[in-house]
């Protein structure tokens, strides 16, 4: 979120020049730095022991591609646990491990996405609410189903090189 007004007294912001930042918003008032600010989440790419990765349909998302599993961290929670509890929310699959894999700056929406392998042992999915379906598809044929240049691709293209045993 850009910083118009100051969050502490409602001032309207200017803009200062603050050491190696640059310039960027300012309260005149409080005299201190609006720094812009931006929500938190996680995506992951969730693979099964035959390195099937689980790719979802959520038409508020996309109506004509996949997605990884995503959501927002809760205050208190970390992201780790926020991976565990969105796996288990959107599709049913307790995750077993995690690696984290890198972050990614999503500007469209203020998000900052942190990457992750959850990985599980296949079961049946148990679909929410928020997930029109979800699919199992070979790691290495999953990266198709994914909007090209997108968060997910880049995160299931990461995961997919070298064809490793995941579990």
């Amino acid at each position: 979120m850009k910083m118009k007004f100051c969050p502490v007294c409602g001032s309207e912001a200017i803009q200062k020049e603050i050491g190696d930042e640059g310039f960027m918003p300012y309260c005149p008032t409080c005299q201190m730095p609006l720094w812009d600010y931006f929500n938190t989440s996680i995506i992951c790419a969730v693979v099964n022991e035959y390195n099937e990765v689980a790719l979802l349909r959520q038409s508020y998302v996309s109506t004509t591609n996949y997605v990884c599993v995503a959501g927002h961290m809760k205050s208190g929670e970390s992201a780790e646990e926020t991976v565990k509890r969105e796996v288990k929310e959107e599709i049913g699959q307790d995750v077993n491990e995690l690696i984290y894999i890198r972050s990614y700056p999503y500007e469209k929406k203020d998000l900052l996405m942190l990457g992750f392998l959850a990985k599980v042992k296949k079961q049946e999915f148990v679909i929410s609410g928020e997930v029109d379906s979800v699919e199992w598809f070979p790691i290495e044929e999953a990266q198709s189903h994914l909007r090209e240049g997108g968060i997910a691709w880049q995160l299931v293209g990461k995961i997919s090189t070298g064809k490793r045993e995941f579990l």
